[in-house]
């Protein structure tokens, strides 16, 4: 199944595609986006290339831009993907660090969440966050997400792990 476009109130949710590079870099290689994120740190526009070209190889993930309906500016990604070896749907989200406070990963991701439950058959979520990241940990509750568990996750190259919580929501 390929990612449809959705609406919310202010936003406009569609697939990336590599005409986005250079907005997708701005946030992924911001250190204060980036801090929690399970991603390296992006050095150059070659990582985001990378990741473009490979986004929607995977049909358990479904990744979506975040545009602002006012601007056409992409502020941000999310989506929803599942894992097979837990068996379990989960939620994760970037956004520029000049959009954030202001409601927007809420929005996106309640969107895609109902959009899941609809058309994928998703009946629960999770999503995980470390703990010293407050913003993060509010979308959750926004979301209507619980505790579950305590964990902890490392950065994919190794260079940081941070103490963690899972959240989830039955849908």
């Amino acid at each position: 199944m390929t990612v449809p476009t959705l609406e919310t109130e202010r936003l406009i949710l569609r697939p990336l595609t590599m005409d986005d590079l250079d907005a997708v870099y701005k946030w992924a290689s911001d250190p204060r986006v980036n801090k929690y994120m399970i991603y390296p740190l992006y050095k150059s526009k070659d990582d985001g290339v990378e990741w473009l070209n490979t986004l929607y190889e995977d049909d358990d993930k479904k990744d979506f831009g975040f545009v602002l309906k006012e601007t056409g500016e992409l502020i941000g990604s999310g989506g929803i993907y599942y894992h097979s070896e837990r068996g379990l749907w989960s939620i994760g989200y970037n956004l520029a660090y000049d959009y954030w406070n202001r409601g927007f990963t809420t929005e996106a991701m309640e969107k895609i969440i109902e959009w899941g439950r609809q058309e994928l058959g998703v009946k629960e979520v999770a999503a995980t966050f470390a703990v010293e990241n407050v913003g993060s940990r509010r979308v959750m509750e926004k979301l209507g997400m619980t505790f579950l568990e305590d964990h902890d996750y490392t950065k994919l190259d190794g260079s940081e792990t941070f103490t963690a919580k899972t959240y989830h929501k039955v849908l």
